[in-house]
């Protein structure tokens, strides 16, 4: 199935545009997602923390994903 994933801050910069389609086997968790990620983009690897949203919720790691869900990857944020 493929994923529509939205990428935000850094990520957009890793991704080099702010949304990537992904290829994944159906039944696919946010855990799992995210290690294919870091395997097709190592730089996200480097983050301190980034969060994974679906359909606007943070996302636990083992929420299984289906092709309708809207996927956002939340990089860390700083503030003063």
């Amino acid at each position: 199935m493929k994923l529509k994933i939205l990428a935000f801050g850094i990520t957009k910069d890793i991704f080099g545009a702010s949304e990537k389609e992904l290829e994944v086997e159906v039944g696919l968790n946010v855990r799992q997602l995210k290690e294919n990620l870091e395997k097709k983009f190592p730089q996200l690897i480097k983050l301190k923390s980034y969060f994974i949203a679906v359909n606007e919720e943070y996302a636990e790691d083992d929420q299984i994903l289906i092709n309708t869900d809207e996927i956002a990857i939340i990089p860390p944020v700083s503030g003063g």
